[in-house]
């Protein structure tokens, strides 16, 4: 593949001319977020249908070399900092370790290695999580959304919470740390387990962080109305547990995280909430997207993608790649347009896209 000179004539471009992920209100993508599979061996109920989805073909999905050389050109070319491996469930990539190591290897534009973590369920953490460390990984975010066992199983749709305290408890031996857990609130299935869950979370040094249920589940199944939003998270927290009155700056971070004061039976700690549908925060985004099967996306809410597979299977160079990549980040929408009528849901599901 040969781009022509007219193709990248508006490549945004850093002060020595290599290709950059600028976008055209002045935002850079510093930090990559990688799909490894679509697949996952839960069902929860605001991600996918009990029956699961259709799976990506084999074939089309990128390969483990393939993903570590889109990862490279994103760093070495393209200034990515650092990267969050994402599924679906990503324990579930085999060649995981692999791929961390060689991302661990790569040197950014700042002279060290990028920072690496992992977004999964828990499930199996224990058993890989020494070799996820030795491997290259920093820390990891574990998604628990009850402290309940029979409401996980039914969120969820399989009996597995002890497996989840087993993940968390195997992370914090292999020294994955910060360890934060994501939790989705959804109103009359478990936003009383808010406080519950911060005491569990202060008690055993883990990062809480409350995610608003943003319309990336099943089509048709997403309610403003049912979404459990910051300032209702920050009433039903404060009734138990005195936050500083203000969140710390937030900068490009997608969470708003207040200090919790110490009280009798927990230490301080600090407790985040990602707003992105009632306070989103897209003028500070700093992130891009890359698919299992090798699609470029510009934000989750993104309805079209850039195939950098097949320039990548077709014999296109790294340059090439990276200028195809910094062509379409070029031409990021200043938002997502959630509050907006015509706003139309991804026809990807969060699984499919990687969170």
């Amino acid at each position: 593949m040969t781009r022509k000179k007219s193709d990248t004539a508006d490549v945004p471009r850093d002060a020595d001319g290599r290709p950059v992920l600028r976008d055209a209100y002045g935002r850079i993508a510093r930090d990559l977020r990688v799909s490894l599979t679509d697949r996952c061996n839960l069902r929860c109920t605001y991600c996918m249908p009990a029956e699961g989805l259709d799976w990506l073909p084999t074939d089309v999905t990128l390969a483990d070399d393939e993903v570590s050389r889109l990862i490279r050109i994103a760093v070495e070319i393209l200034g990515i900092e650092e990267i969050r491996f994402t599924g679906g469930e990503p324990l579930l990539r085999r060649g995981l370790e692999k791929i961390i190591a060689d991302a661990a290897a790569l040197t950014t534009h700042r002279g060290g290695a990028p920072a690496l973590s992992i977004t999964t369920n828990g499930l199996g953490l224990d058993k890989r999580a020494a070799a996820l460390k030795a491997a290259g990984l920093s820390r990891a975010n574990v998604s628990l959304d009850t402290l309940d066992p029979e409401r996980y199983a039914t969120l969820a749709r399989r009996d597995r919470f002890h497996d989840v305290i087993k993940g968390l408890e195997g992370a914090k031996a292999a020294g994955l740390g910060p360890i934060k857990v994501n939790t989705v609130l959804m109103r009359g299935v478990n936003e009383d387990d808010a406080a519950p869950l911060l005491l569990f979370c202060l008690q055993h040094g883990y990062e809480l962080r409350f995610i608003e249920q943003m319309p990336l589940g099943p089509p048709h199944t997403w309610q403003r109305a049912d979404m459990v939003g910051a300032d209702e998270i920050l009433r039903r927290l404060s009734e138990r547990f005195e936050l500083s009155q203000e969140p710390a700056p937030q900068g490009s971070a997608p969470a708003a995280v207040w200090q919790v004061v110490p009280g009798a039976d927990h230490p301080a700690g600090n407790v985040g909430i990602i707003a992105s549908v009632s306070r989103p925060f897209c003028g500070a985004c700093d992130r891009t997207r890359l698919t299992a099967d090798g699609q470029m996306r510009t934000c989750l809410f993104s309805r079209t993608e850039t195939d950098l597979r097949t320039p990548l299977r077709d014999g296109a160079s790294d340059l090439e790649i990276a200028e195809l990549w910094a062509g379409a980040m070029a031409k990021k929408k200043p938002g997502h347009d959630i509050d907006d009528p015509t706003f139309i849901q991804p026809g990807r599901t969060m699984s499919a896209i990687g969170g």
